[in-house]
């Protein structure tokens, strides 16, 4: 779930100053609207890894904005006074009153995170407390609150070498503790937990925005701008407070798909015969092994059109007896579809124990083409995360083995295969109108993408990008990674 966080996102001082001066005045501006509306107060929640910069971007925050209107709050272990009372007690003291802004440095989420890593509660305590949290910040929504919520995150590595860096010098040595070394060597267990609860609490009323903690500039910017979304939010036509929408903002252009090495990442023909017959017979030996029989296997294919998705699944069940698998080819919905909930339709084509099922696009729909070509409104699209979180959970609950792969090819090698799908006959078929559309809003269709690995990409259930295009390459990645997950799985 974080992993476009631990891309080196990097702004130059020159665009940082350039973006920090138009913020600071847009910020007061807007702060200033606020408090003269007196409709709304914005709290911004602060939480995230050890050292990812969260006390440095709180102490920005009251620089940019007038300070006699933000009331920060650092919440510590409760107090006796506290201990006497219900847990968010503490928090609803601390409340801002409407026109104004409120900081929670640490929230009602750390107490479960913590003893959840710690091991003083199981996963059912913890999903209640999540729950919990959900339901408080649902009501703060509806009575005129607008939730920020921000994840400050950097990788282990990073973490350590924060940790070592200060205690080299005397004057920063105290801000390294004993417990830190000690929530250090809990970081993984932590950024799972961290993962499950970004999950389950992120909704279309207050969802979670994972700032990349690497580079000071661009965790500034990127901060100042989430604010600035909030402090705007009233401005937003049709957006009603109990459904505030904080868009996550992109500093850069530098995002997951964009990491990807696309044009060097081939496999020439002979290696390609060889991985191929490699891969396809231990996936053939995996989905006929007597454990698979008490588990599923659900494979989704995403990507850009033109990616290879049609000829990475011909390889993929090209072993397998037809017997045991179904191919599910997603269009746009029925009329008997659209008289149901959204996920039904993929509901009624879950697979049983020791079967498979293949989604040629997939749920995914609502946060990709339908939020982008408008077919459902910001709060359906914002909400679709949880709700296929919490579909993809059920599965694997109940013994599925999970795979989504995001097939990705450049714009040049897009056209490339638009143009030969015209001209040759025998694939005419594939190319149409909304095809060349598509093309036409590829850097919003990105943006949603990257909102969705960032938001979808689970430990239950990773997305994992496939660099297609060569196709070979991404034919082996392909299998590779569905026999990697079965085998771990088995």
């Amino acid at each position: 779930m974080f992993e476009s966080a631990e891309i080196d996102h990097v702004l130059t001082k020159d665009a940082y100053e350039h973006a920090e001066a138009e913020l600071r005045e847009a910020l007061l501006a807007a702060q200033l609207a606020l408090r003269e509306q007196g409709k709304q107060a914005v709290l911004v929640v602060i939480a995230g890894v050890d050292a990812a910069g969260k006390g440095e971007t709180v102490q920005l925050i009251n620089t940019w904005l007038d300070p006699r209107r933000v009331h920060t709050f650092a919440f510590d272990a409760p107090t006796d006074e506290e201990r006497d009372r219900p847990p968010l007690w503490r928090y609803w003291r601390a409340l801002p009153p409407k026109g104004e802004v409120g900081i929670f440095f640490d929230s009602w989420y750390n107490a479960p995170l913590q003893a959840f890593v710690d091991g003083t509660i199981d996963a059912a305590e913890f999903d209640r407390a999540i729950e919990r949290a959900t339901r408080f910040e649902r009501m703060l929504a509806n009575e005129g609150f607008v939730l920020l919520k921000l994840w400050f995150h950097i990788s282990k590595k990073e973490q350590r070498r924060r940790f070592r860096e200060l205690e080299k010098h005397k004057a920063t040595r105290w801000r390294v503790t004993a417990k830190d070394w000690r929530n250090f060597e809990a970081y993984d267990r932590s950024i799972a937990a961290a993962s499950r609860a970004v999950r389950e609490s992120s909704t279309d009323f207050a969802p979670w925005i994972v700032v990349p903690g690497l580079d000071e500039r661009y965790r500034a910017v990127t901060v100042g701008r989430a604010l600035l979304d909030a402090l705007c939010n009233d401005d937003v036509p049709a957006q009603p407070a109990e459904t505030a929408v904080h868009p996550v903002a992109a500093v850069d252009e530098h995002n997951v798909l964009r990491a990807l090495d696309l044009a060097g990442s081939k496999l020439d023909e002979a290696d390609y015969e060889r991985e191929l017959e490699l891969w396809q017979g231990r996936l053939a030996k995996c989905v006929r092994r007597a454990k698979f029989r008490k588990r599923s296997l659900v494979v989704v294919f995403e990507g850009v059109d033109a990616a290879g998705k049609g000829g990475a699944i011909r390889r993929v069940t090209a072993p397998i007896d037809p017997r045991h698998y179904n191919v599910v080819a997603t269009a746009a919905p029925t009329d008997e579809e659209r008289a149901r909930p959204y996920l039904w339709r993929f509901w009624r084509h879950l697979p049983r124990l020791g079967k498979l099922v293949i989604f040629d696009r997939s749920w995914y729909g609502r946060v990709l083409v339908e939020r982008v070509e408008g077919f459902c409104s910001t709060s359906d699209w914002m909400r679709g995360y949880s709700e296929i979180n919490d579909f993809e959970e059920q599965m694997v609950e109940h013994g599925a083995i999970v795979v989504k792969l995001w097939l990705q090819i450049d714009m040049d090698e897009q056209l490339r295969r638009f143009e030969d799908r015209q001209t040759a006959a025998i694939k005419r078929h594939k190319i149409g109108p909304d095809d060349w559309r598509n093309r036409e809003k590829s850097s919003r269709y990105e943006q949603a993408v990257t909102d969705m690995i960032d938001r979808t990409s689970t430990e239950m259930a990773p997305w994992t990008l496939v660099e297609a295009n060569d196709k070979n390459f991404a034919r082996v990645k392909v299998l590779r990674t569905i026999c990697e997950r079965l085998e771990a799985a088995l």
